[in-house]
């Protein structure tokens, strides 16, 4: 071969070969990306050319698919009582994409996911349409409905686990919204949307997972798990050091208790009962904020909580010893969301031992068979076992005989923590309403409840922990115990 033919030959080969390396590179390395572009229009089309999977609560469907008229995209998302579980599936939109459960396994209910490849290339030889996998959650029907309809058109949210699993049996907010108003493509549903998105009560927002509160009293369960692990005190019903008035520590203002009540160095037990301030911020302020923190973090403060839907991050903060004392009740800078503290009655309620919340129990193909099965896991034992039912007795008080009264149930033992928490500069909004508990039968401790009320109706002098929360705690527990 003759030079210039040579040289040809190599400049064919070089190209020849840079071909085959950039269709490589698109083909295997850039392929995920390219799929996933917004102007990608056949992935869209071919995403819902098919039935999507289906979200399960009590093995029921509580989503659906349509057809749709007018559209390349043939299939759209539909719920079943939509307001009450958007705070658990969130959405799936045409338009705007998905949030929450329709998000995070959206692989397995579009039947795209790498453990459905068996049934996908089964289709192929069958000719049957392809079709989604379906989420079983760890919901409970029942008490998502009395926790839904408990807080009615009030603000707040609530939340219920299997204090011995960690599973999520409730998780309610309200406002809520319908994800199905929005699900497809059209000007309608970009109105709709848009409503939503610039109403005032947020109805979009998580009030679960995706909001903080000052926890108010119910905080005190966790000062009191800090009073004990440190040693500070042994016996609940031994007088604590807790003169009245007590002063703030760096400050001459007095810490008040709400009424006349019998604080002057009351036990742990009837400080929780009365819901002593006094008492409880002497106890973060003697313990100092590094212990507090520490104690917090155990219970899964200062961190964020994935179940698997992301929980934004409660707070317990490092303090001035004025405010360490009033975060030690609940104030302060002290946030929390209601999982947060719905956790915390579950670690109390479970001995000691803090299961890993979570919300999906299992995944199916298409045909049912199932994919693979959640395992309960241990998170942490941010108290003693000895310790725990120490505490136990002391919430069950609360229950018999002192704020949480509203939440006793026949035949049950419930125990429980009452907390009305400041709301806005000097307390000038209506304060938020909560109240966290756990109810035991003679077959073990099913359900732990966390319930805040945000926004109420009621005037101020009538918002309470017992009065608008606690009833509420009550119709999830007994409607988790009823369907046991």
């Amino acid at each position: 071969m003759n030079k210039p033919l040579r040289r040809i030959a190599i400049f064919c080969g070089v190209l020849i070969l840079a071909l085959l390396v950039r269709t490589n590179y698109l083909q295997y390395v850039r392929a995920d990306e390219l799929n996933s572009r917004d102007e990608n229009r056949r992935v869209r089309i071919e995403r819902y050319a098919h039935e999507r999977g289906d979200i399960i609560v009590d093995g029921k469907a509580i989503t659906g698919s349509v057809e749709t008229d007018g559209s390349d995209f043939k299939y759209k998302r539909v719920w079943k009582d939509g307001p009450m579980w958007a705070p658990v599936t969130g959405y799936s939109s045409q338009a705007f994409d998905s949030t929450q459960l329709e998000n995070i396994e959206d692989g397995i209910l579009t039947g795209n996911d790498d453990q459905l490849f068996f049934n996908r290339t089964l289709s192929m030889f069958t000719g049957d349409q392809k079709k989604g996998g379906n989420v079983v959650t760890t919901l409970n029907g029942a008490a998502q409905k009395a926790a839904f309809e408990g807080l009615g058109d009030q603000k707040g949210a609530a939340v219920a686990l299997d204090p011995e699993t960690g599973a999520i049996l409730a998780l309610a907010s309200t406002p809520s919204y319908d994800p199905s108003v929005f699900a497809g493509n059209s000007n309608k549903d970009s109105e709709a949307r848009a409503k939503l998105l610039a109403d005032k009560d947020q109805p979009m927002l998580n009030r679960a997972l995706r909001e903080t509160y000052p926890p108010g009293s119910t905080f005190k369960v966790v000062t009191a798990a800090a009073a004990l692990e440190n040693g500070l005190y042994d016996n609940i019903d031994d007088p604590t050091k807790s003169p009245l008035p007590w002063v703030l520590p760096g400050t001459t203002l007095p810490l008040k208790n709400e009424g006349n009540i019998p604080c002057e160095n009351a036990s742990l037990r009837e400080a929780l009962r009365w819901s002593c301030n006094s008492v409880f911020g002497k106890v973060s302020a003697d313990l100092g904020n590094k212990k507090m923190i520490e104690e917090a973090d155990k219970f899964g403060f200062n961190q964020e909580i994935f179940t698997p839907v992301r929980a934004d991050k409660s707070v317990f903060p490092e303090d001035i010893p004025s405010q360490s004392a009033m975060a030690g009740i609940g104030q302060a800078s002290n946030r929390a969301t209601p999982l947060q503290m719905a956790m915390v009655a579950s670690a109390i309620a479970n001995d000691g031992k803090l299961m890993q919340p979570y919300m999906i129990a299992s995944r199916q193909a298409p045909n049912t068979d199932t994919i693979d099965t959640a395992e309960p896991k241990e998170m942490s034992r941010p108290v003693s076992a000895e310790n725990a039912q120490k505490i136990q007795q002391m919430m069950e008080t609360v229950v018999e005989k002192g704020t949480g009264t509203t939440a006793r149930i026949d035949g049950v033992t419930v125990g429980g923590k009452t907390g009305t928490a400041e709301n806005g500069l000097n307390n000038s909004k209506k304060p938020y309403a909560w109240f966290i508990s756990y109810a035991k039968t003679d077959k073990g401790t099913p359900v732990a409840v966390a319930v805040v009320v945000a926004d109420s109706k009621a005037n101020r002098e009538n918002i309470s922990g017992g009065g608008l929360a606690a009833p509420i705690a009550k119709a999830i527990m007994k409607a988790v115990i009823d369907s046991k």
